[in-house]
């Protein structure tokens, strides 16, 4: 009875040490979310994304204000991921081949600061990440100034029912707006034939 006992309460300390999903969220800004989303969506590792908006102190935005760009808000995208198949930093790593670094407020053929791109920190682990990644792109010289921000998500606004899925739910015209807005196009003069791909 009592190696029973011992072999139960063995195999319950087994189960609580494994490697058990650790649900975790980032926010990253890369310009049209639909886009953003889509290429999230590819990555092992991550559960969920919803589009929305971050990084500006505007109350309860919506995509009428936002893209007309009466507020301090930018198009971004939340993911959800299993920190034990993919890590932040590693999401950070890919984010950079899915966006133009070298350009200030604006993403491809969207312009304004509603489409810059950034890195939208929950806490300073996230930060301390991305703020380093960023100082490493730039040290390593392939781009001369680099405009990605880093800045705090102070709140995150999920968009309006039909933005989500976009990709999936309107495929003709989102394949029309991703191929019109040159994006994969210069991801490839910037980042190789295998950007964000």
């Amino acid at each position: 009875m009592k190696l029973k006992t011992t072999l139960t309460v063995a195999l319950g300390l087994l189960a609580a040490t494994g490697a058990q999903a650790e649900t975790k969220t980032a926010v990253f800004g890369g310009g049209c979310f639909w886009c953003t989303e889509a290429d999230f969506d590819k990555v092992p590792g991550v559960l969920k994304t919803i589009s929305g908006y971050a990084g500006g102190q505007y109350k309860d935005p919506d995509y009428k204000v936002v893209s007309a760009g009466r507020t301090d808000h930018t198009e971004v995208v939340e993911v959800t991921y299993d920190d034990t198949k993919v890590s932040y930093s590693q999401l950070v790593e890919y984010f950079w081949k899915t966006i133009d670094p070298t350009v200030k407020n604006r993403q491809f053929c969207d312009g304004g600061t509603q489409y810059r791109s950034g890195f939208y920190y929950l806490n300073e682990e996230q930060k301390k990440i991305a703020e380093a990644s960023k100082a490493k792109l730039q040290a390593a010289g392939k781009f001369k100034t680099i405009y990605t921000e880093v800045a705090p998500v102070v709140k995150f606004y999920p968009a309006e029912e039909y933005h989500q899925d976009y990709y999936i739910k309107n495929p003709i015209r989102y394949g029309y707006y991703r191929n019109g807005c040159g994006r994969d196009k210069r991801l490839e003069e910037l980042w190789g034939p295998k950007a964000s791909r």
